[in-house]
């Protein structure tokens, strides 16, 4: 008799369901509902954590709605790899031809060496070989690498004091892309269609770009554009930069009613298991990303389709020009899917590392020049393309890179920078930006950032407040912790907001 009745109590408990669950699965879920209700009435229910309570199940890509009126709807993010040195692009630094070839422990007696991998090749500091000049009705001091770029600093909001926290390609990388210096976390592409969704049902949320030149991925490769924790369907679509853009795009030829119903009957079977397993977001991530790409075979190849541009169009990115013609194909795609409601585009400029990459170890001359060569020109041609469409007023143009470099000189031949967390330049232009402004600055030689410092926490804070997200509201559960792109700090960038 004991044993019958340790086993009866024993299966009543297996039985128990959680009071979410029962809200959940009672009365058709009206529960569920009533509590969603009350919740938001109380603002503690953002529409990026609905999904906890199986709301975006369906369409975890649906358009969701913004905490407050957004300035902008999409972003395209030019990923400046290697570590640009802002005191030979943007930040015009004349005291340093005044200290030039002196020792930067005159200006910073701190100054020990650790900021770079190179010890030994530490030498004086080093005035930019590149000669500045005022640009635009603001007067912005440009570097002459950027003859085209120069035309549109009035749209652009410059930010002079960023700083970070590691001086090493791969958990930079980690860092500006995904808050923190350290893979495994969502980056802020996968935060952004997380909170928002998407405007396209046919096409990726996210897109990413890399170099098509053979000269590799940036360090870390996809954790980059990693959704990290958050459901798989978050993570960008990486475009192949050499052969077919999406590999097995295009259907096989007099299958596609087979392939229809196949996917209808595997949509069939998982919803089934998914009804009874609410909470299992990678199963809705699996489910949308089969669908997506099916519709994906049709209206994909349209959207990459830049051949079909007029030619005034292809020549203003350069198109045909040997120099930038890759990367000039890469920001008129981007223009096409963002046209199109793609959320958010990365492209990244050069590839691995030192030479392949705007990393300047030596030769700062030519490696900058090389690197601004093919995207000056693409990137103003994607400004002016955006703008006289009536694009650029609700999309976001960055900027930016990992870190900076040091302003003394890396001894070789021809002498380049070593890489600089201490200080780095970014831009933003369109999406609720204040064009001709600038903010925050670094120290008389480009060493640190010394006035109104900005972390990347507060550079992704600023993006996030454009796009009408409250970043401290954007979080997701995992490991019994709500996470957030900016981490526990954050603060958003007012005065370059129009």
């Amino acid at each position: 008799m004991s044993t019958n009745r340790e086993q009866s109590t024993f299966d009543y408990q297996s039985n128990l369901l959680s009071r979410r669950h029962l809200l959940t699965k009672a009365g058709c879920g009206f529960g569920m509902l009533g509590l969603a209700g009350l919740l938001q009435d109380q603002g503690l229910l953002s529409s990026a954590s609905a999904e906890d309570l199986g709301s975006r199940a369906l369409n975890p890509l649906a358009p969701q709605e913004t905490h407050f009126a957004a300035k902008a709807k999409r972003v395209i993010w030019i990923f400046v790899n290697g570590g640009p040195s802002h005191v030979d692009t943007w930040d015009f630094k004349p005291e340093l031809e005044r200290w030039n070839d002196k020792s930067i422990k005159e200006f910073a007696p701190e100054f020990t060496n650790t900021t770079g991998f190179f010890k030994n090749a530490v030498g004086n500091l080093m005035k930019s070989p590149f000669a500045f000049t005022p640009r635009g009705e603001c007067g912005k001091m440009v570097s002459e690498i950027f003859p085209k770029l120069g035309e549109h600093v009035d749209k652009m909001a410059f930010i002079h004091s960023g700083h970070t926290e590691s001086n090493n390609h791969s958990p930079a990388l980690f860092a500006m892309n995904c808050g923190l210096p350290r893979m495994g976390f969502p980056c802020v592409g996968s935060w952004v269609t997380y909170g928002l969704g998407s405007e396209s049902s046919d096409l990726p949320g996210f897109v990413v770009m890399s170099d098509p030149k053979g000269r590799g991925l940036p360090k870390g490769h996809a954790s980059n554009w990693s959704s990290g924790f958050l459901p798989g369907v978050f993570q960008g679509t990486h475009l192949s930069p050499t052969g077919a853009a999406i590999e097995n795009l295009l259907p096989v030829q007099d299958i596609e009613n087979a392939q229809r119903n196949q996917l209808d009957l595997l949509n069939r079977l998982n919803n089934l298991h998914k009804e009874q397993h609410l909470a299992e977001a990678e199963l809705a991530a699996r489910i949308e990303s089969f669908e997506l790409a099916y519709r994906m075979q049709s209206s994909a190849p349209e959207a990459l389709d830049i051949d079909s541009e007029p030619k005034h169009i292809q020549d203003l990115y350069g198109i045909g020009d040997e120099k930038c013609n890759h990367f000039a194909r890469q920001c008129l795609t981007a223009r096409r899917m963002v046209e199109r409601g793609v959320r958010m585009v990365q492209i990244y400029s050069g590839g691995m590392e030192n030479q392949r990459s705007w990393d300047g170890h030596n030769d700062i001359h030519g490696n900058h020049s090389q690197f601004a060569g093919e995207t000056d020109t693409p990137v103003a041609g994607l400004l002016s393309d955006l703008d006289q469409r009536g694009l650029l007023k609700d999309t976001l143009v960055v900027w930016c890179g990992e870190f900076g470099r040091l302003p003394v000189a890396q001894k070789a031949a021809k002498p380049g920078r070593d890489h600089n967390p201490h200080c780095f330049t970014a831009w933003m232009a369109g999406g609720g930006i204040k064009g001709g402004t600038t903010y925050g600055e670094s120290d008389d030689i480009g060493y640190k950032a010394a006035v109104d410092k900005v972390h990347i926490n507060d550079l992704h804070a600023t993006i996030l407040h454009l796009l009408g997200i409250n970043h401290t509201r954007l979080t997701y559960k995992y490991n019994g912790r709500r996470f957030r792109l900016t981490d526990v700090g954050g603060e958003v960038i007012q005065p370059i907001i129009s």
